[in-house]
């Protein structure tokens, strides 16, 4: 009996103080108030939750699934290709973007401000989002690459936020945003390109990479039907026979991998290059690669492809053909900070495959890091309706 007491006093009690606790503790709001996000100091610091919590996206970016919704308006948007059947050795890079976006997550951790570039593509006129992925097959090339090139199209071709708001005569009466892709193994840039010249023309082209991938297709890998013909050692060859290039003011920049034999760089002029070997900042410096790279492709509208494996393995290894001998991520962000005066249009990252990497992330981190560089770079130069004149094109 007495046990029965106990145990009925105690429970009252517990239902006591469990009611004076409610009526005196305010429920949490959210998930918009101050109490689950509050805002970073300093010059329009962004959101300072915790960055591994939430859903994951470039930087951190808000997130549309703009090929879903046509009324989807922005100045840059990021953009997944998740293909790599076009690869010669290493497999993995399907899982490029969602690695890339992992490896991302710290960039604006602090605000976002770029120091050498004085600006913060994070907190400026341009609308930035993630645009998720473009939904690829895996098992057909072709209709792969056909995915890829109306994906990309699909989103180049919308009106940017901010041209929308102040319309501007430039690109010959259109107004286009910038379309950053997260590959995927190279192949992506031929149906990119395709897309592109579908906008703009033929374009100039920096590729930073350890290879050429102007091979044509009979000697990097045999071609036994057309659809083996493309892939990530050929793309440049097809582009330039597709006229998608303009002609002698393309560069290379990175190069250090083996040949089939001399006739290789002839190959690579015929396809509009110029060769900057990765060897050669031993000599002329970050300052010299710069240079070379600004006088090649002058005022003209310029599509910038980066292959991660420009990066010495030391400091990329998940990549799909690693090869020693490469730049640092210092001495690449510092050469793409000198490429700040460029008409930079749109710019892809390629050959991240997460596999590989190490377990603190260093591939996919340096690939993020590249990719802010690139974004901060569009962002201070301006909205393309301000930046290309008509007759530039």
């Amino acid at each position: 009996m007495y046990t029965s007491i106990f145990l009925v006093t105690a429970l009252a009690a517990a239902v006591a103080a469990h009611a004076d606790h409610s009526n005196h503790q305010t429920p949490m709001e959210g998930p918009l108030q101050s109490l689950w996000y509050n805002r970073l100091p300093g010059d329009g610091g962004t959101q300072a939750d915790s960055v591994f919590s939430g859903i994951t996206t470039f930087g951190r970016l808000p997130y549309q699934p703009c090929l879903a919704h046509g009324g989807v308006q922005y100045d840059i948007a990021f953009l997944g290709a998740p293909f790599d059947t076009g690869t010669s050795y290493r497999p993995g890079a399907r899982f490029g973007p969602s690695g890339i976006r992992q490896g991302s997550r710290r960039l604006n951790l602090y605000g976002g401000y770029n120091v050498p570039l004085a600006t913060n593509p994070f907190n400026s006129w341009a609308t930035v989002l993630d645009c998720g992925d473009i939904p690829v097959t895996s098992y057909d090339n072709t209709y792969a690459l056909h995915q890829i090139e109306e994906g990309h199209y699909a989103l180049l071709s919308r009106t940017p936020t901010t041209a929308a708001k102040e319309a501007g005569p430039a690109l010959g009466g259109r107004t286009l945003p910038r379309i950053v892709t997260l590959g995927g193994d190279h192949t992506i840039t031929l149906p990119l390109l395709r897309s592109v010249n579908r906008a703009y023309g033929p374009v100039s082209v920096i590729h930073f990479d350890s290879h050429l991938d102007t091979w044509r297709p009979k000697v990097f890998g045999g071609s036994p039907s057309q659809v083996a013909a493309i892939n990530h050692g050929t793309y440049f060859w097809h582009a330039a026979q597709e006229g998608l290039l303009r002609n002698d003011s393309n560069i290379h920049a990175g190069i250090r991998t083996t040949l089939s034999g001399p006739s290789d760089y002839d190959n690579d002029g015929y396809c509009g290059f110029e060769i900057v070997e990765a060897r050669e900042i031993d000599t002329i410096g970050t300052e010299g690669i710069i240079k070379r790279i600004l006088e090649r492709v002058g005022t003209n509208p310029v599509y910038l492809s980066i292959d991660i494996d420009t990066l010495d393995p030391a400091f990329a290894p998940a990549t799909g053909t690693p090869e020693t001998g490469g730049w640092s991520t210092r001495e690449l962000r510092t050469i793409l900070r000198g490429l700040e005066d460029l008409n930079l249009i749109a710019a892809d990252i390629v050959e991240v495959a997460p596999a590989y990497d190490t377990n603190a992330e260093h591939t996919t981190m340096a690939a993020a890091d590249v990719l802010y560089e690139v974004m901060s770079i569009m962002v201070k130069k301006g909205p393309l309706s301000k930046m290309i004149s008509a007759g530039e094109l």
